[in-house]
């Protein structure tokens, strides 16, 4: 088994180990539901990127995980007309 001719210093140890220290991750709020997101990646919480819908999260739930999303969404609506109502009155 091969052994080094000559003994490494500290110094060129850590040299050579400057570069696996551990960035920041960077982290922007999605435009729609706010969440943190990793910048030029869709959001996996509600799908958009960029305000479109990229990727379709509903599909991927199960039939009663997407059930009570839709309710949700109705609820939502239903607030929203409400105001709607109330501001133009």
């Amino acid at each position: 088994m091969p052994h080094p001719k000559k003994r490494k210093t500290k110094s060129g140890r850590n040299e050579r180990r400057s570069h696996h220290a551990l960035k920041k991750i960077a982290l922007i709020a999605c435009q729609k539901c706010k969440q943190p997101v990793k910048p030029h990646l869709a959001c996996s919480n509600c799908g958009y990127y960029n305000g479109k819908e990229a990727i379709d999260v509903l599909k991927k739930l199960s039939k009663k995980e997407r059930m009570k999303v839709e309710k949700v969404k109705a609820k939502e609506e239903k607030k929203g007309e409400k105001k709607e109502t109330v501001s133009n009155s």
